[in-house]
């Protein structure tokens, strides 16, 4: 039934898609490797826009780390049904993180990171 679902929604012409479609879609970075899934949708309460993505890492032992990447940098790829990023694995981790239990204010976008695809001040 899903997959008949994702046909028909395939077919429709519109760019539209709801969030809960979206969590746990791949993302994979410039060299193709695979950098995790996105967990949630930051949405700025003002404007309505999407701000950015946390994308969730798998870790040692089930441990999991939380990264956000600008929206607008995540580009969807329908051939492989992701998210395509220009980023490596190691520009990628070395931005904001949460590891599982942390406590991160992830609407704090105050600090800033030298990758242009993390948030902007």
């Amino acid at each position: 039934m899903r997959a008949a679902q994702e046909n028909r929604e395939d077919a429709m012409q519109h760019t539209m898609v709801p969030s809960d479609r979206v969590e746990h879609v791949a993302v994979y970075g410039r060299d193709g490797t695979k950098l995790g899934t996105i967990e949630r949708l930051m949405l700025d309460k003002v404007s309505g826009m999407v701000a950015y993505a946390v994308i969730k890492t798998g870790g040692l032992l089930g441990a999991h780390h939380h990264y956000p990447v600008q929206w607008s940098a995540l580009k969807y790829d329908r051939g492989r049904q992701a998210f395509q990023v220009e980023l490596t694995m190691d520009e990628f981790s070395s931005g904001p993180c949460e590891f599982d239990g942390d406590e991160f204010d992830w609407g704090d976008r105050s600090r800033s990171y030298p990758h242009p695809n993390y948030w902007s001040v």
